[in-house]
């Protein structure tokens, strides 16, 4: 056996051997795609988890302020517990709501003003914190391919740099590093695929939560705006 049959029959093109016999660049784009996929794999799970928390939680709220309760009751309750979801942008409605009567404010259009706009900004933040880190999955999903390209273009050329040192165009010679280089692609789809799938699922079931929060604060302020003119418009 030639000295490229040699070279050849010892190349472990495992994928633990791939790695070990990368170029520099190629294993840091490798562990940067790694390390990105364990991050994105982090945020699934855990956005999954809270997204259907966040959905028990607002079937439940749901069915105790629909139950004929009285909002000051349901406020006293909310407000000494952790709120989150429809409980927050509730919450955040009455304090504004109290804090109106309590100062005796005049202007009914006012009120009414202020109340939207506390009930925005509440949906806002909960919002805010539904969408957190999910732009990073769409990140991940864009550019993992092609970051895992450099680093397959960047171990091709090293590749033809030893076709060109061994003066010879077998394919024994480049088999090596070709195969380093195509894994680095490989890594960068395995990053991306699931990023992608992930991004547009969370991003459909953060949506649906955002509208029932805009849809419970368009029928609360309703709510609250029947009660300011029951009370002359105060």
């Amino acid at each position: 056996m030639d000295a490229v049959g040699t070279a050849a029959a010892h190349t472990d093109f495992s994928i633990w051997g791939l790695f070990w016999a990368a170029d520099l660049v190629v294993k840091s784009v490798m562990l940067g795609l790694l390390g990105a996929s364990i991050w994105c794999w982090a945020i699934i799970v855990d956005k999954t988890i809270q997204y259907r928390r966040t959905k028990s939680a607002m079937n439940r709220f749901e069915r105790v302020f629909w139950s004929g309760q009285s909002l000051e009751e349901l406020y006293q309750e909310q407000s000494q517990q952790p709120q989150t979801g429809l409980s927050a942008v509730f919450v955040a409605a009455m304090k504004e709501w109290k804090r109106s009567h309590e100062q005796n404010a005049a202007s009914y259009l006012g009120v009414q003003a202020r109340l939207e706009k506390v009930l925005d900004v509440a949906i806002a933040r909960e919002s805010e914190n539904l969408e957190k880190r999910l732009s990073f999955l769409a990140t991940v999903g864009s550019a993992a391919p092609f970051i895992g390209l450099f680093g397959t273009v960047w171990g091709i050329m090293n590749a033809f740099t030893g076709i060109a040192q061994a003066a010879s165009t077998n394919l024994t010679v480049v088999a090596g590093p070709i195969a380093e280089a195509l894994f680095a692609t490989a890594i960068g789809l395995i990053a991306a695929i699931p990023a992608v799938i992930a991004y547009n699922k969370l991003s459909s079931d953060a949506g649906k939560l955002i509208s029932r929060l805009e849809g419970f604060a368009d029928e609360f302020s309703t709510i609250l705006s029947r009660q300011l003119e029951a009370r002359g418009g105060r």
